[in-house]
């Protein structure tokens, strides 16, 4: 690896939008790729089927889901020696099926700690990194959903995401409380709560860090991969029959390798260096369409909200605020 090749971090690589995003940005965009996962095994075999060089990529173990598994990740990305020029949060949880909560090792439920707490904590830890980079441009990009809008078609369908007054959060997630509005445990709306609170995150971040440190803090939404192995939780029926509704009725489906595309253009193009926004595509099927800067949830357009969810997340991961 030459010094002067820059080095992006992606959650959840072994599969995916987050591996097709890795196969990109290590061919396309020249990057080298820090792929953090849970299982090593794995992520070093679909690397070498999608055909990246050896020397284009580091794997390193993380458990979004475990506080301390991130702390150690980051320490671990440290001792590599590497300079950090973007962080692209990726990695989800969706279990739809299940009748009660998991828990964290923390003992907060499982959904909203590998997305939104897990991530919350890793952004802040590598902010410093991120400062040191000799990249003009070090980005954070934090991958969003069409669920997380009700405005949109796919964010209509319920249960619709409602944070209610972080009452959950409030309360440390201590029992009874799993959910982030304090109400009854639902798997769906859980997982929706968190993208919820990714978009918040990328606002806040961006009101609390760009112009200090130049970084630029961006999420989007590059269609619907109804492949991926988000679902692999789901129904098989399911599984079948949601790509086919996709491709055919709302218009929103991409491939893995689309999408990968998009993601990782996101984080390398110079015609991305845009901070604070929620990029989309419109019709997302097709390869050749523009992308435009969406307006999202009214829920995470909420200033108030934003800074209360910053506050509670703070204390939850255990980070000066």
């Amino acid at each position: 690896m030459t010094q002067a090749q820059k080095t992006v971090i992606i959650t959840g690589a072994s599969s995916g939008v987050g591996l097709y995003a890795a196969k990109a940005l290590a061919q396309k965009w020249q990057y080298h790729v820090v792929m953090a996962c849970r299982n090593l095994e794995k992520t070093y075999q679909v690397a070498q089927e999608v055909g990246l060089p050896s020397d284009s990529y580091t794997v390193l173990p993380i458990d979004l889901g475990s506080l301390g598994s991130v702390r150690r990740f980051v320490e671990a990305f440290r001792e590599t020696g590497k300079s950090l020029d973007a962080l692209l949060c990726n990695a989800a949880i969706y279990m739809p099926l299940i009748k009660e909560p998991l828990r964290s090792p923390e003992g907060y439920e499982l959904t909203m700690t590998t997305n939104h707490l897990g991530h919350f904590l890793l952004c802040n830890m590598m902010l410093e990194d991120l400062q040191r980079s000799s990249s003009p441009e070090p980005r954070v990009v934090i991958l969003g959903t069409v669920t997380h809008n009700p405005d949109e078609l796919g964010g209509k369908i319920p249960p619709r995401p409602d944070l209610g007054d972080l009452e959950g959060f409030a309360e440390g997630f201590k029992p009874p409380h799993t959910m982030i509005d304090g109400k009854k445990f639902e798997p769906v709306k859980a997982y929706k709560d968190s993208k919820v609170c990714n978009v918040l995150t990328m606002r806040q971040l961006h009101k609390r860090y760009h112009e200090a440190t130049g970084i630029t803090f961006s999420s989007l939404y590059p269609g619907c991969v109804a492949t991926t192995a988000l679902f692999r939780n789901h129904y098989p029926l399911f599984q079948k029959l949601f790509p086919l509704f996709q491709k055919y009725v709302t218009k929103g489906f991409v491939s893995e390798e689309l999408a990968g595309e998009r993601v990782a253009a996101v984080v390398a193009d110079p015609k991305y260096n845009q901070s604070g926004v929620y990029w989309s595509w419109g019709n997302r099927q097709k390869k050749d369409r523009e992308s435009f800067v969406q307006k999202v949830s009214p829920q995470a357009r909420d200033e108030e909200k934003a800074e209360k969810m910053w506050d509670l997340s703070a204390k939850l991961v255990g980070i000066a605020n």
